[in-house]
């Protein structure tokens, strides 16, 4: 009988945020608002003793900054997966460059078999890896959504387990909670 390492056995731990609240500036690319920084040194707080392994994030200031309290604290450089707008004003060519960035991720994660990763997105990108990993399909994040945390355990075989927790500061308002309830 072969034996088989424990941490091929074990399932894949992916915590998912999209980005914390971001300022205004720059336009094209803004930073973190104050808030944004407050949410993501509370993610370092509840993800410290994770395990991670691994952060993920897209090219943009935002999720770089929401990733960085967490990838200091363990010393661990995040891995970009960048995001392209496909051609301007063309939908079909930013929705292809979505798929993409999403299979991107995906694949990315999967480079870590039985490991716990990070990954930051944005409101439209993390249920789209979420589904593509296997778990549920749900709707996008609403715009003032900024404190939910998705585990995601994906095992070797079977069918991937979704828990949605929050973190930091209430942020969703009553709004957007009552539309994603529905």
């Amino acid at each position: 009988m072969i034996a088989v390492p424990a941490a091929a056995q074990a399932p894949t731990m992916v915590y998912l945020v999209r980005h914390g609240e971001k300022a205004t500036q720059p336009p094209n690319d803004p930073l973190l608002s104050p808030d944004g920084q407050a949410r993501a040194r509370a993610l370092a707080d509840v993800l410290a003793h994770a395990g991670v392994s691994a952060i993920i994030t897209t090219q943009f200031a935002r999720t770089k900054l929401t990733a960085a309290p967490l990838a200091e604290k363990l010393g661990i450089t995040p891995e970009v997966v960048g995001v392209t707008s496909g051609t301007a004003g063309n939908l079909q060519s930013q929705a292809d460059a979505a798929r993409g960035h999403i299979a991107a991720v995906a694949a990315a994660v999967r480079k870590y078999p039985g490991a716990a990763l990070l990954v930051v997105g944005h409101s439209n990108t993390i249920p789209a890896i979420v589904a593509e990993l296997g778990g549920p399909k749900f709707a996008d994040l609403c715009d003032g959504d900024y404190d939910q945390l998705f585990i995601l355990e994906v095992p070797v075989s079977g069918t991937p387990r979704l828990v949605r927790a929050r973190f930091g500061a209430p942020a969703a308002d009553a709004a957007c909670a009552k539309m994603q309830s529905q």
